[in-house]
C-alpha cells in the first residue's frame, strides 16, 4: 500500500511555504486556472463557441481562449463574462 500524502506539505515542497513569493505566484496562477475552468465549462454547457461568447461581451476570440487557459483576468472582464454566461459573483466577508 502506498504512503499517503498531505496536500499542504506537498504544495509547500513544490511551491514554497505560505507567504513566499513562489507560493503567492502559485496561488494566483491557481485562481486564474480555476476561473478559466468555470468560464469554459459554463460556455460549453450553453453550447456556445468562444467566438459567440467573445461577440457577446465585445472581445475577440483569442482573449476568451487565453482566459480559459488560465491567463489572469481583470475583475471587470470577469463580471462581463459571468453575466454573459448567466453566472453570478458573490463576495462574502470571512
Amino acid at each position: 500500500m502506498g504512503k499517503s500524502l498531505n496536500a499542504k506539505l506537498l504544495i509547500a515542497e513544490r511551491f514554497g511555504k505560505e507567504g513566499t513569493k513562489e507560493r503567492e505566484q502559485f496561488r494566483e496562477d491557481a485562481f486564474s486556472y480555476y476561473f478559466g475552468e468555470i468560464i469554459k465549462n459554463r460556455r460549453k454547457e450553453l453550447h456556445m463557441s468562444q467566438e459567440n461568447l467573445a461577440e457577446k461581451v465585445g472581445k475577440k476570440r483569442p482573449y476568451i481562449s487565453r482566459i480559459e487557459n488560465g491567463e489572469d483576468i481583470k475583475l471587470s472582464n470577469f463580471a462581463l463574462l459571468a453575466n454573459a454566461l448567466g453566472l453570478s459573483i458573490q463576495l462574502t466577508v470571512e
